[in-house]
């Protein structure tokens, strides 16, 4: 297939473009989601941790997981979720136990500490839901319209890597 046949068509190049923007878009809400999140601990004089780190907090909530189920779940990439995992543990915001069925698995879970932080990540979303509602930048159908579009990329990009492989 030559590079002219990839080209799109012109009238395909406006949704080529809106993707490409789309794209752009998730990737700077994800950095921007950290900066906040940043901001917030800074505020609060909470410096030893990062905002990678407490999302991971914020996500694993009251569950007992390990690091390929947090990897399976989509929420983290490789090597990050076992470094920040293990500086968690090192810094007293999580328990960390050795599964009695596979001895390589390693189970963690929060402590009271990594509560706390968990805490602060959901008191921070909890005030931005409802900012976004009363400042009418978002209601309940638009956060619906953009949960449901976004899913049905996340299944088509799944059924792309199933696909591969």
């Amino acid at each position: 297939m030559s590079m002219h046949s990839r080209l799109p068509a012109a009238g395909q190049q406006g949704f080529m473009a809106g993707y490409l923007e789309a794209l752009a878009l998730v990737e700077r809400l994800h950095r921007l989601l950290l900066d906040v999140i940043k901001d917030e601990f800074e505020r609060l004089g909470v410096l030893d941790i990062n905002a990678v780190q407490a999302l991971l907090l914020f996500n694993i909530g009251d569950n007992e997981v390990t690091a390929g189920e947090l990897k399976s779940r989509g929420y983290y990439q490789g090597s990050n979720v076992s470094y920040n995992l293990k500086k968690l543990v090192e810094m007293g915001y999580m328990h960390h136990q050795r599964c009695e069925v596979d001895r390589r698995s390693v189970r963690v879970r929060l402590t009271q500490k990594g509560r706390d932080i968990r805490d602060i990540v959901g008191e921070l979303f909890a005030r931005h839901a409802e900012g976004l509602q009363e400042k009418g930048v978002l209601g309940a159908d638009g956060i619906d319209e953009i949960t449901h579009a976004l899913r049905r990329v996340e299944r088509y990009w799944s059924d792309q890597i199933r696909y591969i492989y």
